[in-house]
Order: structure tokens, then C-alpha cells, then sequence
């Protein structure tokens, strides 16, 4: 799958813009603050119907304006396709689909599968549980709609309970009711967390260890908790300690991904250079995972990933980008233009499937490759 050309109209900082793409390499050069990332999460934002940093929907639209318009034109499984998406403050989104607008965004995930390195990622290993669910949950989400549709199930139970014990309800018959519905969705979840992390762990431990040159030995591992008699009974025992908390405080929302390095906490004990070659080494294992999974190349997003790692691991990542047939289309931005040519250099198919754009103030201006 590949991106062929992206249109956009008041979008963050970019009035208009239009790119075509090359089918392997792109590069956006330009300093900081320039647009160049916001490129980026035009592309997320097309893929998965959300910015990549979080922020409301109404935060896309330029500032002064009305509205915002991004349209994709991709190459999928042989097919030509147009994504178009439309923003207003306010106003829901639309998002079509050669034309068609969905009823249903979680209808378009996982259709144009994406991957993005980024310097946020840092909150993967530095922020809460939350942030790593949310992480497993959009990889499993992305192949497996059974997944996707316990998690909106559980995660609307969860918000009805927690509605009860804040409110001090007594209604035993639907805390029963939503108790039930939270274990039937909530054993599925577990149960796919669990086999997904286990792939992702073995996918992930070949590719750190050759960033790292083996410097130190990384893991990953899925902490949740049983319930031998039963999410829903534990729920009930526990009945009267959530209503003290006014929260449900049991349940797969609960679970995390423990990360170590040499079998201590990251968070604790990692350098910089160690806690980005963990999440640049679980992307690229994101990355596979879904290949696999989907039976596409995902397009794969490097934003400003040199940062923070010394000249060793900048050389391994940038052999495996250039890897043969590893990965497909390509989006990388930087400051340095040395880092860009390096990588299109290892890359023997980019000589001529290469395209640059200087980025200043949301304008991007072609540069001769």
C-alpha cells in the first residue's frame, strides 16, 4: 500500500498544500516548529481519524479559519482509493471513502495501516498504564473487529458502572447486568492482549538487540490480573470497596505492559539513548506484526527519530530502514539533511523513487534529490 499524492486546506499551520509522493523514500528537511510533523499527522489523521498528538479535533483547523480538508489518493491491494476527510469547530467529522461517508469510523480501522516514530513515544515508557493499553489496543484493534467491538462494549459497561458507584446506586440488578457484560467482553481482551504481547515480545527482541549492537538485553511483558471465580464475581465481592473509591478498581483497564532493561524497570534505570532505542525497536515490531497481520505494508512514519542516540545506533537504524523489502513507503523528517541522504544511500531501489521537500512556515518547497 502507498500514499500517492495528499491534498490538504487548512490544516494546523498549512493553508494549501500538494504533494506527490514517491512510492519508497520521502523526506521533509526544515527546522523545528515548521510544519514538517504536521504533515505527518495529516497522514495519521487519514489513517486512524485522530491526530496523532491527542488534541481535539478543532485544534486542526487553521487558526482564523472555518474549516480544514484532507484528501489522500493510496494505491491498495490494486485498487486506486480516495480518503477524504472534512473539520469544523464543533461540528462531527466526515470521513469518506471513494465518496462514500462511513456511519461508523471504527468501520475504516485497520483499511490504511500506518506506523509512526516519534518523540512522543517517550510517554509510552515514561506515562501511565493507560498510555501502553492504549498502544496494544490499536495494534489488536486494527486486524481483529471481534477485539475492537469488545473494547467499545467494555469500555461503555465500565463507564455505566463507574456512573453507578459515583452516584452511590443500590440497583443490585444492574450492577449485575453490567458486571456480566464487563467479564464476556473483558475475557476476550485479556486473552488477545496476552497472545498479541507474546508475538510482539519475540518480534521485538531480534530488533533491539541489533540497535543496541546486544549493549543490553530488552523486554516486554503483559501484568494483568486472574480472576479464578470470574471478572463479574469479583466484581460483586468487591462491590463495596469500589463504592468507597467510586470507581471500579478490577478488570482489564487495569492491565499494563511491564518494559526492562537488563531485567530492571526502563522508567528507572534507562539512558535516553536506551528508552528510544526501546520504542524505536517496538514500532519497527508493530510494524511487522501488522504486515502480518493485514497483508500489507503499513506506511511507516520516522519523525525526528535521530534525536537523543549516538552515532552507533543511528547507523543500525538506518541499515534497517534500508533494508531490501522490510519495509514499504517511507516518511521521514529531520533537520539534518546528512541523515536523509545516508539512509536514501542504503537504499538501492530510492536512487530514483527519492523525493525531498523543504519545509518553512507550512509551505513545502520541492528540493532536488
Amino acid at each position: 500500500m502507498i500514499v500517492k499524492s495528499l491534498y490538504l486546506s487548512n490544516f494546523k499551520n498549512i493553508e494549501q498544500a500538494k504533494l506527490d509522493f514517491s512510492p519508497k523514500i520521502n523526506c521533509l528537511l526544515g527546522d523545528n516548529g515548521m510544519g514538517k510533523s504536521n504533515m505527518l499527522d495529516a497522514l495519521y489523521f487519514l489513517s486512524y481519524c485522530k491526530s496523532f498528538t491527542g488534541a481535539n479535533d478543532g485544534l486542526m483547523v487553521r487558526r482564523g479559519e472555518e474549516y480544514a480538508s484532507l484528501r489522500g489518493n493510496y494505491f491498495r491491494r490494486g485498487l486506486d482509493e480516495e480518503i477524504t476527510a472534512g473539520l469544523r469547530p464543533g461540528v462531527r467529522k466526515v470521513f469518506k471513502r471513494g465518496g462514500k461517508a462511513y456511519q461508523r469510523l471504527s468501520e475504516h480501522m485497520g483499511a490504511f495501516p500506518l506506523v509512526l516514530l516519534s518523540p512522543a513515544d517517550i510517554e509510552l515508557t515514561t506515562g501511565d498504564s493507560s498510555e501502553r493499553r492504549r498502544f496494544i489496543d490499536r495494534i489488536i484493534s486494527q486486524s481483529d473487529s471481534r477485539y475492537l467491538d469488545s473494547l467499545i462494549r467494555y469500555n461503555s459497561a465500565l463507564e455505566q458502572r463507574n456512573r453507578l458507584l459515583r452516584d452511590e446506586s443500590t440497583d443490585e440488578g444492574l450492577y449485575e447486568a453490567l458486571e456480566l457484560q464487563l467479564e464476556m467482553a473483558g475475557v476476550y481482551i485479556a486473552l488477545r492482549r496476552e497472545a498479541v504481547i507474546n508475538q510482539l515480545r519475540d518480534i521485538f527482541k531480534p530488533y533491539y538487540s541489533k540497535i543496541s549492537d546486544s549493549a543490553e538485553v530488552a523486554d516486554l511483558e503483559y501484568s494483568h490480573t486472574d480472576y479464578p471465580e470470574g471478572l463479574a464475581a469479583h466484581l460483586r465481592d468487591n462491590r463495596r470497596r469500589d463504592l468507597a473509591l467510586k470507581h471500579t478498581s478490577s478488570g482489564p483497564h487495569r492491565d499494563d505492559i511491564v518494559f526492562t532493561s537488563d531485567s530492571m524497570p526502563l522508567r528507572r534505570t534507562a539512558s535516553q539513548g536506551q528508552t528510544k532505542t526501546f520504542t524505536t525497536a517496538l514500532r519497527f515490531a508493530q510494524y511487522e506484526l501488522l504486515r502480518e497481520a493485514l497483508g500489507v505494508k503499513p506506511l511507516l512514519l520516522l519523525d525526528d527519530i535521530f534525536d537523543k542516540l549516538d552515532a552507533g545506533r543511528v547507523r543500525r537504524i538506518m541499515d534497517i530502514v534500508g533494508a531490501s523489502g522490510t519495509f514499504g513507503q517511507i516518511f521521514i523528517t529531520d533537520t539534518n539533511r546528512k541523515h536523509l541522504d545516508e539512509i536514501v544511500a542504503d537504499i538501492p531501489e530510492a536512487a530514483e523513487n527519492y523525493r525531498l521537500w523543504h519545509v518553512e512556515r507550512g509551505v513545502f518547497t520541492p528540493i532536488e534529490a
